[in-house]
């Protein structure tokens, strides 16, 4: 299973060549060392940034690939190397392109903390924790209901279970690709109304310039996965999504170099 890339957006715009050859000369070594070990499978974690500026969300996996970023590229070269080495050498593969992860373990043990942070639900919790002074809102003119950004958050336990299910269906003639998100798009300020129903918090923000390389609107059409592979996630609700974010927020205020974790409340 190969997680390992560069991630940061705004990263890749302003340094393409380190994404360019971490994202895909690293897998290119990983293809490599398949071959020569032996290894027929591999499941490939790629991301919705392939379908880019895909105009007709939700999108299913044919949808057309309009990648609008060095790393949304990086991800889509990589999966034509994974196409071009299968067919050549006799690999199979999943393609399991990734909507926005979010959300912790339920009893607030594991959670996100990155450094730096990128994600918007932690980024947004760290204000209500004290972390921050305010979050800020990257361009509120794009082409959507509240002219933010619109994306589909999948439960990190609901990835989990995707990958189970597709590392099981996995053969060396497997060649398989499949979204995983719920169908459902937030924008990002509702992302952040939704952030000050579950804490209860008053949540400053301040609206900035766009960020380069972001999309207006990436929500999936997960029915691939459901009716191939019988996934059922448990996550459908954003609140839910966020209040388990929120337990592990509370009980790591400053990340998990806190050395004595809060006892999360239930609130």
């Amino acid at each position: 299973m190969h997680f390992a890339a560069a991630t940061d957006v705004g990263e890749s715009v302003k340094i393409p060549d380190f994404h360019y050859n971490n994202n895909i000369g690293g897998s290119l070594s990983v293809l490599r060392a398949m071959r020569e070990t032996g290894i027929q499978r591999i499941l490939f974690s790629s991301t919705c940034a392939t379908y880019g500026d895909n105009p007709t969300p939700p999108m299913d996996e044919q949808a057309a690939q309009v990648p609008c970023s060095p790393y949304a590229r990086t991800k889509l070269a990589v999966e034509w190397l994974i196409r071009d080495f299968a067919h050549a050498y006799g690999i199979g593969f999943t393609l399991l392109r990734y909507f926005n992860a979010a959300g912790a373990d339920p009893d607030g043990a594991h959670g996100e903390d990155h450094d730096p942070e990128l994600h918007l639900i932690p980024l947004v919790l760290q204000v209500a924790v004290g972390k921050r002074d305010k979050i800020f809102l990257f361009g509120d003119d794009y082409p959507t209901a509240d002219g933010t950004c619109i994306r589909d958050y999948v439960h990190t336990r609901d990835l989990a279970s995707a990958h189970l299910l597709a590392m099981e269906a996995t053969t060396p003639k497997t060649a398989e690709v499949y979204n995983i998100g719920t169908g459902q798009g937030q924008s990002v300020k509702e992302i952040h109304a939704a952030c000050e129903r579950v804490t209860g918090r008053k949540i400053p923000f301040e609206v900035v310039a766009r960020r380069p390389g972001d999309a207006p609107a990436l929500v999936a059409e997960p029915a691939k996965l459901k009716n191939r592979l019988g996934w059922k996630p448990q996550y459908l609700d954003i609140d839910s999504v966020i209040q388990t974010a929120w337990r592990w927020h509370q009980r790591y205020p400053g990340g998990y170099a806190d050395k004595r974790p809060k006892v999360a409340s239930s609130g």
